[in-house]
């Protein structure tokens, strides 16, 4: 690629059988864990192929997964918190950030059957984590995977929680299914976002009704647009700040 790069913000080699999913059990053993999440384990065992490595130490940090031309990151938390290791590895190394993105998510906890939650997530949740590094896919070294998820949220009684939420604290996320997976190489990528029918000059609140989203959401997704050279500013009218394609 000649995109121009710019600032963002010994482990054992482990052998498999047929597939990832017959043999996760077995293989979680052999996956570092560094005491994270269902989930993020989850992810790591179904990212895994032959031959690679798991938590691998280099330059200060550690990578979930290590292949020889390539570092793969699972990030089940914000995209802010990656900010340094990105700036600080993407000079030598590509790239492949994962990121899920609950769907669905079912409710559990102690003496009764897991329901599942009337909230639902959305791929535009995306933008909710990239706004803390707007400029996050203009490197061309890093890719990005949003993987949709159904996941069941473990929760236990905890007496410290007001009762607003129940008295209950989640205490883990866990992968039900993966529903779609959808890849992003580059920043432009991300116009496939936004829907058709816009009008060639439109405001947050035009994205957002053809979106099927909360405004919020779409000034987020401007909010990272526009520094990509992706949304150009057209002027300001009492209905908003003006975009054009």
């Amino acid at each position: 690629m000649n995109r121009p790069a710019r600032p963002i913000g010994s482990s054992p080699t482990c052998r498999f059988g047929e597939t990832i999913y017959d043999h996760a059990i077995a293989l979680e053993p052999h996956i570092g864990t560094l005491n994270e999440g269902s989930l993020h384990a989850a992810l790591k065992a179904d990212y895994a192929r032959p031959g690679d490595q798991f938590e691998v130490p280099l330059d200060g940090f550690v990578i979930d997964i290590r292949r020889p031309d390539l570092l793969i990151e699972i990030q089940t938390g914000s995209f802010a918190a990656m900010g340094r290791k990105l700036d600080h590895l993407l000079a030598e190394h590509r790239m492949l950030l994962v990121h899920p993105i609950a769907i669905e998510t079912y409710l559990e906890k102690p003496g009764a059957k897991p329901r599942k939650s009337p909230k639902r997530g959305s791929i535009y949740d995306l933008f909710d984590e990239l706004v803390s590094i707007p400029t996050l896919l203009d490197h061309p070294n890093l890719s990005l995977e949003v993987v949709l998820v159904s996941v069941t949220k473990l929760r236990q009684v905890d007496p410290t929680v007001r009762r607003g939420r129940g008295g209950l604290r989640t205490t883990d996320r866990a992968l039900r299914e993966i529903l779609e997976r959808r890849r992003f190489e580059q920043a432009t990528d991300l116009l496939e976002l936004v829907p058709d029918g816009m009008p060639a000059v439109f405001t947050t609140a035009d994205l957002a009704r053809h979106a099927g989203i909360d405004r919020d959401v779409a000034q987020q997704m401007a909010y990272c647009l526009r520094p990509l050279g992706l949304f150009h500013e057209r002027g300001r009218t009492r209905a908003g700040v003006e975009y054009s394609l």
